[in-house]
């Protein structure tokens, strides 16, 4: 084992050595390194706030601050998350965030691929006027909008409800995935629709079979906006809901915030646990965040 690693070592230094007195690949070595170093120092710099919240989950005594710097701290113990998952009902918040997440983000998807194909592929009165006032609905606060969706939800008599909730996040979602998603439509050759429409396949059909499979990157976009939308969304649902059993997890870990005491520990906890489920659809989904993919379905 140890020839290997000294011949595979005697190797590498070779191939450096031949690397480094090419001038045109000394530039390319040095200008990937460069690269490679600003990779990991970005990666870095977003991923030790997480660590450190990571720490404060694993202090003793429900401590915020301290001296020690270190990301594993004395006496790290998991006291904090054994005591989210049996005195409070965090579990039963997080399932409610993710019925509610999952529900919003399919029929948001939905709802957007079929509008956007319209405004996409079809011509008709107010086509320009809609595609900018979805486009200016994005440019109002998110604040703005919470007393026309409570009057909304109100007049639906949807109060504290998940179809209250899906229906308000599910509205103030829809534009900006219907122009993601209108974009890439506009990207993809009609011909490929033409064809299919030659062969006997109704519209309906073309855009199933055809446009669908091929928007899979647009739609793994819009699917995630809509996700981590709804899921990290706290105003609506301080609106919305009003019992502990409907809350979602942002309403949930906000009661752990008393006026005297904060519990920093299980806050902490519940903030890591919460992470899971969206870093799961994201690995998931990230085969599918690739664009190009019909790049080649038209010759000439």
């Amino acid at each position: 084992m140890i020839k290997k690693i000294s011949l595979w070592l005697s190797g590498l230094r070779e191939d450096a050595g031949a690397v480094l007195r090419d001038p045109i690949q000394r530039a390319k070595f040095f200008k990937y390194l460069a690269i490679h170093v600003v990779i990991i120092a970005t990666a870095a710099l977003f991923v030790y706030p997480l660590l450190r919240i990571f720490s404060v989950s694993l202090r003793p005594g429900d401590k915020l601050f301290s001296t020690d710097l270190s990301l594993i701290p004395d006496g790290a113990t998991f006291v904090a998350y054994a005591k989210l998952l049996k005195d409070t009902m965090f579990l039963r918040w997080l399932w409610n965030s993710l019925l509610i997440t999952l529900a919003t983000s399919f029929i948001g998807v939905s709802l957007a691929s079929t509008a956007a194909y319209a405004f996409s592929r079809f011509q008709f009165p107010g086509k320009k006027a809609g595609l900018i006032l979805l486009l200016s609905s994005q440019m109002i606060p998110a604040g703005m909008l919470i007393l026309p969706l409570f009057l909304m939800i109100m007049k639906l008599k949807l109060m504290n409800t998940y179809l209250g909730m899906i229906i308000a996040y599910s509205v103030s979602s829809l534009p900006f995935s219907i122009w993601i998603l209108k974009g890439y439509y506009d990207t993809i050759p009609r011909s490929l629709e033409e064809a299919a429409l030659v062969d006997g396949t109704s519209q309906v059909g073309a855009f199933w079979r055809i446009i669908l499979p091929l928007s899979t990157p647009a739609l793994s976009i819009a699917f995630l906006f809509n996700f981590t939308t709804a899921w990290n969304e706290y105003l609506v649902a301080r609106v919305v809901l009003f019992s502990s059993q409907q809350y979602t997890w942002t309403l949930g870990l906000f009661e752990l915030q008393g006026q005297y005491i904060t519990q920093w520990g299980m806050f902490a906890a519940g903030s890591m646990l919460v992470t899971i489920p969206v870093l799961c659809v994201f690995l998931y989904s990230s085969k599918w965040l690739i664009s190009g993919l019909t790049l080649g379905s038209v010759k000439g």
